[in-house]
């Protein structure tokens, strides 16, 4: 269910007062048989009062645009963890999808490391396994994350499939050089400049870790 924008009600306030009261000025003109000079100045304030409600309402309403929709996600809700992974590492990563999920937009997180997929938590996609498209693929080449505003306009979205069909935003955020942590959100346009730091402290720290945990249990 899409959450309702808490700031609706105060961008058309003004509209709304501005409205009514314009009407029931010409409602008073209309009853009134004889205008008095005192009443004829109190009208003219109350016109220019409501014009400019109005017109403050109006004005709001472009610098204060409607927040995007946000979406349930198709999906059901689950918590799968790579069953060979180590206590510490299970730890590690339920940790870190346990901030992700309660300290940000993120509805869906994936974490894809040394060909595999570590853990999927959230409302969870269709798909169970994932093959690095062209986005994923330079994440993992070039170490830098991608932001995806608006997911459902990218035509690029379809690699993604692991996530739930209609998530909205994305975050590809990479885990050293061996993989990558992929969050999904419901309402497009979403993460902010301080979520997406905050995302890539966390992702720091959480490479690091695999590296260490990942790289002993391999060697």
């Amino acid at each position: 269910m899409a959450k309702p924008d808490q700031n609706q009600l105060l961008r058309q306030l003004p509209l709304i007062v501005g409205g009514l009261g314009g009407s029931l000025l010409l409602f008073n003109r209309l009853m009134t048989p004889t205008l008095t000079e005192s009443q004829a100045r109190s009208d003219a304030l109350g016109v220019i009062l409501s014009a400019l409600l109005i017109l403050t309402g109006l004005l709001w309403r472009q610098f204060q645009p409607k927040q995007p929709d946000a979406v349930e996600l198709i999906g059901e809700e689950g918590f799968e963890l790579a069953p060979d992974l180590s206590d510490i590492v299970k730890t590690e990563l339920a940790w870190a999808s346990h901030l992700l999920l309660t300290n940000t937009v993120t509805r869906s997180l994936v974490i894809y490391y040394q060909g595999e997929i570590l853990i999927r938590r959230g409302i969870l996609g269709k798909v169970t396994s994932v093959k690095p498209g062209p986005i994923l693929s330079r994440v993992l080449e070039k170490g830098k994350p991608v932001y995806l505003v608006n997911l459902p306009l990218y035509p690029g979205r379809i690699e993604f499939d692991y996530l739930p069909e209609n998530t909205q935003g994305l975050i590809c955020q990479p885990l050293g050089n061996q993989g990558a942590l992929i969050l999904g959100a419901n309402v497009p346009r979403s993460y902010t400049k301080q979520d997406e730091a905050w995302i890539e402290g966390i992702a720091d720290k959480l490479g690091n870790s695999l590296a260490q945990s990942m790289g002993t249990a391999s060697g």
